[in-house]
């Protein structure tokens, strides 16, 4: 439930809204996103929360996280980890819970209502903390990926939880799909 006259803040954890995403089969369109939000209340802050590997010669999220700067979103990055696990592999491990946290309990006097994109079972104490400041809480995440990309801690706790899958039409748009060679080419000569 959202009233037009509340102070709105959206959270969102990047690498979990675009799992939570990719699972449900489309991607995100910030743009409406940001659009949808103001329609629902006074948005005051949209905050993007990513870890970015710095020594990489070209990140494929670089573009979208300069897009997202340049319109509306207050961007929130660290260098990732890079690492190797104990069977060889490289990992990379770029955790932003606590910066999202402190973020959303700085900015909890001044707001109605926040609207946190991750399914995050972590955010759980977040959520009630904001509670007890008079905050409400929505969660944006989805129970209809298996498995559901929500822990159900975090979806009882919510004041209200919106299914990603039911924003689809409004905030999705299909996934890309990679540059194909075209198709029906005539070769010269045949």
């Amino acid at each position: 439930m959202f009233y037009k006259d509340e102070r709105l803040a959206l959270f969102i954890d990047g690498s979990n809204l675009y799992a939570a995403a990719k699972a449900l089969g489309f991607d995100i369109d910030y743009k409406l996103l940001r659009q949808e939000f103001m329609r629902r209340g006074k948005l005051l802050r949209a905050f993007y929360y990513t870890a970015l590997l710095e020594n990489d010669e070209y990140s494929p999220i670089r573009p979208l996280v300069d897009w997202l700067n340049y319109n509306g979103f207050t961007m929130v990055t660290k260098p990732a980890k890079e690492y190797t696990d104990s069977m060889g592999r490289r990992k990379v491990k770029g955790n932003m819970d606590i910066e999202l946290t402190v973020d959303a309990m700085e900015l909890a006097p001044r707001v109605d209502h926040i609207v946190l994109f991750s399914g995050d079972g972590d955010f759980r104490p977040l959520i009630a903390s904001l509670q007890r400041q008079g905050v409400r809480v929505s969660v944006v995440s989805t129970i209809r990926s298996q498995p559901p990309m929500i822990s159900d801690e975090l979806r009882r706790q919510a004041d209200n939880f919106i299914e990603l899958d039911d924003l689809r039409d409004v905030i999705g748009r299909p996934p890309r799909e990679p540059a194909e060679t075209p198709r029906n080419v005539a070769v010269a000569g045949k």
